[in-house]
C-alpha cells in the first residue's frame, strides 16, 4: 500500500468545476494508471482520496494538492503523465509523488490578486488598499463551519500584502493564513466594501500559487 500525493493545476474552464465533480473527473482518469485506489471498509466503501484545501468555484490554481491510497507499492512514478492523457481542458497534473508530509503542516497559501474597475483607479488605490489590509482589525461578515453568517477579524489571517496599479486594475500578491482557521483571498473585497466602499472592484481574480509552510518554505 502507498500514499500517494498529486500536484496539479486547475484553470480556465476548469475553475469553474465544483468540488465533488472535480473529484469524480479524476477518480474517472485513475484507470489508466492501472494502480488501485484503497477504500475504506465497511457496508458503504469509499475510495481515499481527498483534496487538500478544495479551491473555491472561480478562482484558478497552479497548486492544487489532492492525496490518495493505492493498494499497490510505489512511489508514484509515470502517474501524472498517465493522468494526463485524461484529463479536460484546464487540468493538468504536474506531479505525483510519496505523501510524506502531514497536511496540517500546511500554513499559509500565496495567491495573486487582481482587482478590476472598469471606469479607472483611483491614484493612489494601491497604497489605500495595502494600508487597510495592515491594519490591526479587519471585521467582515464570513460563513462560519455551522454555515451562519457572523462578525469575524481577518486582520491576524492576513501574512502580508504588495499591490501595484495600471490603470485598470490593482494586482499584486497576498499571503494568508490557508487553515485553523483559513482565509479565502476573495474575502478581501468584504473588507474594501465595509471600509473603503469607493474602491470596491467591479470583478476580483484570484490564483492560488503556492502552499507554505510555518517558516515560509513551500509545502508539498
Amino acid at each position: 500500500m502507498s500514499k500517494l500525493r498529486l500536484l496539479f493545476v486547475k484553470e480556465a474552464q476548469a475553475s469553474y468545476i465544483s468540488h465533488l465533480d472535480l473529484l469524480r473527473t479524476i477518480q474517472r482518469a485513475f484507470p489508466r494508471t492501472e494502480l488501485e485506489i484503497r477504500h475504506s471498509q465497511g457496508y458503504h466503501p469509499h475510495p481515499i482520496i481527498s483534496i487538500v484545501l478544495p479551491l473555491p468555484v472561480g478562482q484558478s490554481s497552479d497548486c492544487e494538492l489532492l492525496d490518495f491510497e493505492v493498494t499497490q507499492t510505489t512511489d508514484g512514478s509515470g502517474i501524472a503523465e498517465k493522468l494526463n492523457t485524461g484529463m479536460p481542458c484546464g487540468l493538468r497534473v504536474l506531479d505525483c509523488y510519496e505523501a510524506k508530509r502531514p497536511v496540517r503542516e500546511l500554513v499559509y497559501l500565496r495567491a495573486d490578486l487582481e482587482l478590476e474597475y472598469d471606469n479607472g483607479v483611483a491614484i493612489d488605490a494601491a497604497q489605500q488598499l495595502t494600508e487597510l489590509f495592515g491594519r490591526e482589525q479587519l471585521i467582515i461578515q464570513k460563513r462560519t463551519k455551522r454555515k451562519e453568517m457572523a462578525d469575524v477579524d481577518i486582520a491576524p489571517m492576513i501574512q502580508s500584502v504588495s499591490l501595484d496599479q495600471d490603470e485598470h486594475t490593482v494586482r499584486g500578491t497576498v499571503v494568508v493564513q490557508a487553515q485553523n482557521p483559513g482565509l479565502n483571498p476573495q474575502l478581501l473585497e468584504r473588507a474594501i466594501a465595509n471600509y473603503l466602499p469607493e474602491l470596491m472592484p467591479d470583478f476580483t481574480r484570484v490564483r492560488r500559487r503556492e502552499f507554505l509552510d510555518a517558516d515560509g518554505n513551500i509545502f508539498r
